[in-house]
C-alpha cells in the first residue's frame, strides 16, 4: 500500500534554556497545527499518532496533544535517541501500510538543556556503554564529551584509511552554515569563512566547535496517509510519496569489525540505504537532494559513502569538486543540517521530512533545489537506530492546488496571531 505525506509543519529551532522559551506542549501544538493547516484537514481526521521525544517523562506525547484536541485516538510514545523523530515516522508508515488506519500523525519535539548531552540515569547500565568503551579502547581520547569523541574518532579513522584532510570536514561545516543563511527555521543563520571554522575552538580530532551541532528546543510534525485518503480529500497536488523507508539497528559488525566508523553508525547507515534502494529500484545517482544526519561534520562525510552518494574512500574528492551543494550532483542539507539548523533530538527526523517535502513541492523559497525528482532522508541515533527514507512527489497533476500554502514561519506566525483564541 502506498503511503504519502500530505502536510508538514515545524517550529523555529531555538537555543534552549532561555527565559520565555515555550514549553514542549506549546511547541508540539504549533508544529501539529501547522501540519494540519498544510494538509487542510481537521485534527478529527487523524486516527493514530506516534510521538517522539528523548528527554521527558512518560506520556508527554499525550500531554502535547491535549493542546490540539482530545479525540481519544491511540498515541504511541517513541524514544530512539537522535533518530526518534524519524522512528515515529517509520512507525506510522508501517501502521498505514498494514491497512490499520488511513491517516496518522507523526510528531517529534524536544525541550533540552544547555550544553553537551550527558547521561541521565547514573544508577543503571547506560545504553551506550559498549560503544563508549569500545571507542575509548580503539580511538584517541580527550576531555571532550562522549558524542564528539565517537564521531571525531570516526573521522580520524577515515583520514588514516583514505587520506582525508581536516579541511574536508571544515568544508562541510562551511557549506551547512552557508545553507542555513537561507533557512528562517535555523537556530544559527550566520555565515562563516572557512578559516573561522578551522580556527574555532578544537573539540576532538578534526572537529572544531563550528563543526558540531548545538542542542535546541523545537518541534516538527507530518500528516501521513494512504492513497485512499489522498484521493478522498483531493490532496494529490501536494502529496509526497514515501517510496521506501527502513530502520536498521546495530549488527555484530558494530563491535567485531574493529571500526571506529562502525561505532559511529557507518555500517548501520549503509545497510539501511541499501535496503531502501532495493525497495524502490532508485539509484543514488538519481537523488537530487538529501537531508542527512550531520550531528558532526565527520558524520556527514562518512555518510556520503554509506548512502552511496560517492564511492567508498572518495568523500574528500566529492567535497573538493562541490558535488554536495547547489550546482553539484546532490544538494546535501539545504536546510543547514543539524550543525546550523539545530538538533532538538525528537524533532530532527521530522524536520528533515518537512524540508524534503517542501523541496519536492517547490515550496523551499531561497533554498529551492531545481528539477527535483527524488529526495533522500538519513537520521541516526547511537545505541542504535538508523532510518533512511526516499521520497517522490505524487505523479499526477490532479487534485486541488491552494494559494494559501507557505513554508515561511514568519508568514505562518502572522496568520496564527490572527486566529481567534478560544
Amino acid at each position: 500500500m502506498n503511503v504519502y505525506v500530505v502536510g508538514v509543519g515545524m517550529t523555529k529551532f531555538i537555543k534552549p534554556g532561555r527565559d520565555g522559551n515555550p514549553d514542549y506542549p506549546q511547541m508540539a501544538a504549533q508544529a501539529t497545527k501547522r501540519a494540519l493547516r498544510d494538509a487542510n484537514i481537521p485534527y478529527s481526521s487523524v486516527q493514530v499518532a506516534s510521538i517522539g521525544y528523548v528527554y521527558g517523562d512518560s506520556t508527554c506525547g499525550q500531554r502535547a496533544l491535549y493542546e490540539v484536541g482530545m479525540s481519544g485516538i491511540p498515541v504511541y510514545n517513541v524514544n530512539n535517541n537522535c533518530s526518534t523523530g524519524s522512528s515515529a515516522l517509520h512507525m506510522v508508515t508501517q501502521l498505514l501500510k498494514g491497512g490499520l488506519y488511513d491517516c496518522a500523525l507523526a510528531l517529534g519535539f524536544e525541550k533540552m538543556e544547555k550544553g553537551s548531552l550527558n547521561m541521565k540515569f547514573p544508577d543503571r547500565t547506560q545504553p551506550l556503554d559498549k560503544i563508549v568503551l569500545k571507542t575509548m579502547e580503539m580511538g584517541e581520547q580527550s576531555t571532550a564529551p562522549f558524542a564528539p569523541q565517537i564521531f571525531g574518532n570516526a573521522g580520524i579513522e577515515h583520514m588514516k584509511k583514505y587520506g582525508t584532510k581536516p579541511e574536508h570536514f571544515a568544508l562541510i561545516a562551511y557549506k551547512n552554515h552557508l545553507h542555513s543563511t537561507r533557512n528562517p527555521y535555523s537556530q544559527f543563520r550566520d555565515k562563516y569563512t572557512l578559516q573561522e571554522i578551522i580556527t574555532s575552538p578544537k573539540i576532538h580530532g578534526p572537529l572544531t566547535k563550528l563543526q558540531c551541532c548545538p542542542t535546541s528546543d523545537g518541534a516538527a510534525a507530518a500528516i501521513v496517509c494512504t492513497e485512499k485518503f489522498v484521493l478522498q480529500h483531493n490532496l494529490q497536488d501536494q502529496a509526497v510519496q514515501i517510496l521506501g523507508i527502513t530502520m536498521t539497528t546495530d549488527s555484530e559488525k558494530t563491535f567485531t569489525d574493529q571500526s571506529l566508523m562502525n561505532l559511529a553508525g557507518y555500517e548501520m547507515s549503509k545497510r539501511a540505504a541499501q535496503q531502501v534502494y532495493q525497495q524502490t529500484g532508485v539509484k543514488p545517482s538519481q537523488i537530487g537532494v538529501c537531508e542527512l544526519h550531520d550531528c558532526f561534520s565527520a558524520n556527514e562525510l562518512i555518510t556520503y559513502e554509506a548512502l552511496g552518494l560517492c564511492e567508498e574512500g572518495k568523500a574528500g574528492d566529492f567535497i573538493d569538486k562541490g558535488y554536495n551543494t547547489y550546482g553539484g550532483r546532490v544538494v546535501v542539507n539545504p536546510s543547514g543540517g543539524l550543525i546550523s539548523k539545530g538538533h532538538p533530538l525528537g524533532a530532527t527526523g521530522l524536520a528533515q521530512c518537512a524540508e524534503l517535502c517542501w523541496q519536492l513541492r517547490g515550496m523551499a523559497e531561497e533554498r529551492q533545489v531545481p528539477g527535483l525528482q527524488y529526495a533522500l532522508q538519513h537520521n541516526i541515533g547511537l545505541g542504535g537506530a538508523c532510518i533512511v527514507a526516499l521520497y517522490k512527489k505524487y505523479n499526477t497533476k490532479s487534485g486541488r492546488p491552494r494559494k494559501d500554502q507557505t513554508s515561511n514561519p514568519d508568514i505562518l506566525e502572522k496568520l496564527e496571531q490572527q486566529q481567534p483564541k478560544l
